[in-house]
């Protein structure tokens, strides 16, 4: 009897994860929040383009995937993101994954591609951020605690980036192109143990592409 418990429970993890891998490929699995979403096929993929509705505040600018309900695991996407056409001089292309979302709270964590191959070793350092909505921006973060919320990591504007979270806890670690190692690390998730939904994030002056999402409970 335990054996068959076993069996139903891994067919039953396996559904779900199948079920996940997928998500997000067109515009009708998404809730556009302050965002613009459309499909598109770029770079060889078929895909999700996301941009902000008009002027939108930092924060504000993301589409809630259906259905998807996050307490620990992973999250992995092809993403792909840049400034957009008139972005200002400060647009980085800001674009990754806001997670445990629950009324307008969430966890996030981005990257800043055109930082990555920067001719400045600061903007370098400045390629990965973790940041939590909306107590605890970039800003204060990097006020309160310089260099523990961002890291660096290769990436190129508009070059389609393999993007992997894995969350347990307070916990997350970021991977980027199938790195065995994390290029952040995040010990103290500001909103705690919490659960919620998944978002594709963008940020000011974005372009966003993403493509291939797969969301994967724990076990």
């Amino acid at each position: 009897m335990a054996i068959d418990r076993l069996r139903l429970a891994t067919a039953a993890l396996t559904l779900m994860m199948c079920a996940a891998s997928g998500l997000a490929q067109t515009p009708a699995q998404l809730t556009p929040h302050r965002v613009r979403v459309e499909s598109a096929d770029y770079l060889g993929k078929r895909a999700v383009r996301i941009t902000p509705d008009g002027d939108v505040p930092n924060g504000e600018a993301y589409a809630i995937v259906t259905g998807a309900s996050f307490h620990n695991g992973t999250v992995d996407v092809d993403l792909a993101g840049r400034p957009a056409a008139g972005a200002d001089a400060g647009a980085r292309g800001f674009i990754g994954v806001a997670f445990r979302l629950a009324d307008g709270q969430y966890e996030y964590i981005y990257l800043r591609p055109t930082n990555g191959r920067a001719d400045d070793q600061v903007r370098r350092n400045h390629s990965t951020q973790y940041s939590s909505h909306p107590g605890f921006d970039f800003a204060r973060l990097r006020r309160e605690s310089p260099e523990k919320y961002e890291s660096y990591v290769d990436l190129e504007p508009g070059v389609w980036a393999h993007y992997r979270i894995t969350v347990d806890g307070t916990k997350a670690r970021l991977y980027v192109n199938n790195a065995l190692q994390p290029c952040l690390i995040v010990n103290d998730l500001k909103r705690g143990d919490t659960s919620g939904g998944v978002a594709l994030w963008v940020g000011p002056g974005t372009e966003g592409y993403f493509a291939g999402l797969a969301i994967k409970p724990a076990p």
